[in-house]
């Protein structure tokens, strides 16, 4: 990874007390270009991430069926990707009005390193290998953002970028090699993992089963439509209301035809099954110091400013995925996030009190359908709360791009660095 100029020394910035963000990922790493936007003259801004790669996970699903493409899933972390922050359209830009910039080079390090413990002052760290990050980095403020976990190829569980190609070069033979896929589960994952195999590989049976009566079923029932007739479009069988029996140590993997069992006593024949279910919050960082604040599901409970529910821990905050906002799982929503928690620090530190709070907006989703004959995609958004019958907002289109347009990421995170395989 690259550092800054003024590197910490065994944990201490020489001068500048530390705001630590956990986890960089979309919503960590948007947390970690507000926060040094607003903060710099006063504090260093210390990303620790367990990757030594940015990790684009809304590519994974597609990647992991299309050859040629798995390198570019893995971005370098560079600081200077994280000094002029960039502001997502739709939402209040006002927030750090007077706070954005320039972010001087040496407000960011990046140390790569697992948080195993959250203690009221400090974290304790596992350094990555070859890593020179310290075994404890104190810090002023805290920002989690460690998401949640999915099953492969949802998300990752190994390390480094060449076992990460390596792993989505196998899975693509797995693909390839198979007559009969099921697909378990059909939120945005399962549903894109569905449409892009049956569109590469027409000639493939494939099954999308889901537990509820609607496809992704926490938007407007007009998402449900639209993917159903996709499915139909394209030839997917989809099953609802049905929940896959997955049995322990999971389904075969290369060994021939096997059978799915179903609750229903359904059986379905296939020979690759691909798991889009089981999210599971990575808050376990945090249970020592403050149990109570660990939800029964595993997210993390917040107030409405986004710090820790545990009145104990004030400059403790939790963001994105992990985080019992009330709001959509997503990254846009959690850039809003990202931007309100660097205002209530701020608000904290100049101690004016005020703090702003954050509300959930209603769900929205950029959605690919398939990556071959038409690069299908839409642009859904639920109505909002204070009118519930109003139509959603939806955009169809036929104008996406086999690699998802992953150049840009590059651009935005590694700038300056053409070797995609760095």
């Amino acid at each position: 990874m690259t550092t800054s100029s003024a590197p910490i020394t065994n944990g201490v910035h020489p001068s500048k007390p530390n705001i630590v963000v956990v986890g960089g990922s979309y919503v960590g790493g948007k947390a970690v270009e507000f926060i040094a936007a607003a903060m710099h003259n006063t504090h260093k801004v210390v990303l620790v991430e367990k990757n030594s790669h940015f990790q684009h996970l809304f590519a994974f699903p597609r990647f992991a069926i299309l050859p040629g493409h798995e390198h570019m899933a893995f971005i370098p972390y560079k600081a200077e990707a994280f000094l002029n922050p960039g502001m997502p359209p739709g939402v209040d830009q006002g927030v750090l009005k007077g706070y954005t910039g320039p972010t001087p080079s040496d407000a960011v390090e990046i140390l790569q390193a697992t948080v195993t413990e959250v203690l009221p002052d400090k974290v304790l760290l596992e350094p990555g290998k070859g890593s020179p990050a310290p075994t404890e980095l104190p810090y002023e403020y805290l920002v989690i953002a460690t998401g949640t976990r999915l099953p492969s190829p949802g998300t990752l569980h190994i390390e480094g970028k060449a076992a990460g190609i390596a792993y989505f070069q196998e899975y693509q033979e797995q693909t390839k090699n198979a007559n009969n896929i099921a697909i378990i589960g059909a939120g945005a994952i399962g549903v894109q993992m569905a449409t892009d195999v049956k569109e590469y590989y027409p000639n493939k049976h494939v099954t999308l089963i889901h537990s509820r009566s609607h496809l992704m079923n926490k938007f407007h029932p007009k998402m449900h439509e639209l993917i159903l007739t996709r499915c139909k479009e394209l030839g997917i069988d989809v099953i609802l209301e049905d929940r896959v029996i997955v049995p322990e140590g999971g389904f075969p993997v290369g060994k021939g035809e096997f059978n799915i069992k179903l609750k229903s006593g359904k059986t379905i024949k296939a020979d690759c099954a691909i798991l889009c279910t089981g999210q599971v919050p990575l808050s376990g960082l945090l249970r020592p110091l403050s149990p109570s604040s660990i939800t029964p599901s595993g997210h993390i409970h917040v107030k409405p400013a986004l710090q820790l529910d545990d009145p104990n821990y004030p400059k403790i905050f939790a963001i994105g995925d992990v985080a019992d906002t009330g709001g959509q799982k997503a990254a846009r929503p959690g850039f809003k996030q990202a931007i309100i928690v660097a205002k209530n620090i701020k608000t904290l530190a100049d101690a004016h009190g005020g703090h702003r709070w954050y509300k959930g907006d209603p769900s929205g989703i950029h959605l690919t359908l398939g990556m071959v004959r038409t690069h299908r995609n839409v642009l859904f958004q639920n109505p909002p709360f204070d009118t519930p019958d109003a139509e959603p907002r939806v955009n169809l289109k036929d104008d996406g791009h086999a690699d998802m347009g992953v150049k840009r990421q590059w651009r935005t995170r590694a700038p300056g660095i053409t070797d995609y395989y760095a």
